[in-house]
């Protein structure tokens, strides 16, 4: 994915300089970097600042005031594990995850959104974590996430509503 992102912010309208550009890809941030992808955005895309969900996520966190995650991901390890890794950069540890373990990104959007809850609750109910995390654009999370915060009492991120309320709170700054 890195070496397509100058050719696909290129696809961009080029009628004015945006304030904020996002990259929807949680894992691809993961691996190349938030700087990097910045950098491979900006090539072709008059952006003065690119976020991503590795990036919105942490924002989000901080702004939260929570450092604890709870990880669900559908990804399989060898994703997850830079994942965390990214994270940790950051200062959120993920000691408690879990995973669907799908190694096919077109199957995640077919993970239930009962799945989705039922192990969101598993893993935030542990008294370590203060928030949880549910990870991947494609990850179907946006109706789930009310029910989970209201069962477990804790913020619950995406990273569609990471990535939609970093974008916004970047626009307005």
């Amino acid at each position: 994915m890195e070496k397509a992102l100058p050719a696909a912010a290129d696809l961009l309208p080029k009628i004015r300089p945006y304030r904020v550009v996002g990259y929807g890809c949680t894992s691809a941030s993961s691996v190349i970097g938030t700087e990097q992808v910045e950098r491979m955005v900006q090539k072709t895309c008059d952006a003065a600042v690119v976020t991503n969900p590795l990036r919105a996520a942490s924002a989000c966190a901080a702004h939260q005031g929570v450092s604890k995650f709870a990880l669900l991901s559908p990804y399989i390890e060898e994703v997850n594990e830079p994942l965390r890794q990214a994270f940790a950069k950051n200062g959120i540890s993920m000691d408690v995850f879990g995973s669907f373990g799908e190694s096919e990104e077109s199957k995640v959007v077919r993970i239930s959104r009962q799945s989705v809850v039922e192990a969101a609750l598993e893993l935030g109910a542990d008294s370590a974590v203060e928030a949880v995390f549910l990870s991947c654009t494609n990850l179907r999370t946006f109706d789930a996430i009310p029910e989970i915060q209201e069962r477990l009492k804790k913020p619950v991120l995406s990273s569609n509503q990471s990535l939609a309320w970093h974008m916004r709170e970047l626009n307005s700054a």
